[in-house]
């Protein structure tokens, strides 16, 4: 394969992994913050990818490898949140301190939106969360990426 098949696929892959997030997303797994982190790098990881069916160069290789390797480490920071082995940010882990709020905010039901919990497992597959498929998943397009970039440079 040339370099810039191997960009495309890797960015196919992204766009595949980002379709199945907003497929589970309309299924009614709502996403937490994490989850949505997770998802913009793969969005660059797309772009770079249309850029590289004009421009297949070096620096559009590692682009996209440094996309996929930041929703890669998303993945892994929201799964060691999911498995307790570290906290997640307070405003989706629990933890929050509630002493700022009065009886009335307790009470009050004019919020919209339910909080969904970064540190709750919505959905897991042989053991591994989304959270922890993606990390997977975009460790191997990272290594497309990466294959792509030797190529480039040969």
């Amino acid at each position: 394969m040339t370099a810039r098949s191997l960009m495309i696929l890797a960015a196919a892959g992204s766009a595949a992994l980002l379709l199945g997030a907003y497929t589970f997303q309309a299924l009614g797994y709502a996403p937490c913050k994490l989850c949505l982190w997770q998802r913009w790098p793969h969005g660059v990881a797309i772009l770079v990818g249309v850029v590289a069916i004009f421009y297949a160069r070096a620096v559009t290789a590692v682009v996209g490898a440094l996309a996929a390797l930041t929703t890669a480490g998303f993945g892994i920071y929201h799964t060691g949140v999911e498995r307790g082995w570290w906290e997640g940010p307070s405003s989706c882990s629990g933890g929050g301190d509630l002493s700022g709020l009065s009886g009335a905010d307790m009470l009050s039901t004019e919020t919209l939106d339910k909080v969904v919990m970064c540190d709750e497992v919505a959905w897991a597959f042989a053991g591994l969360s989304m959270a922890s498929w993606n990390a997977v998943a975009s460790f191997a397009l990272a290594c497309i990426w990466a294959a792509a970039l030797v190529r480039t440079l040969r």
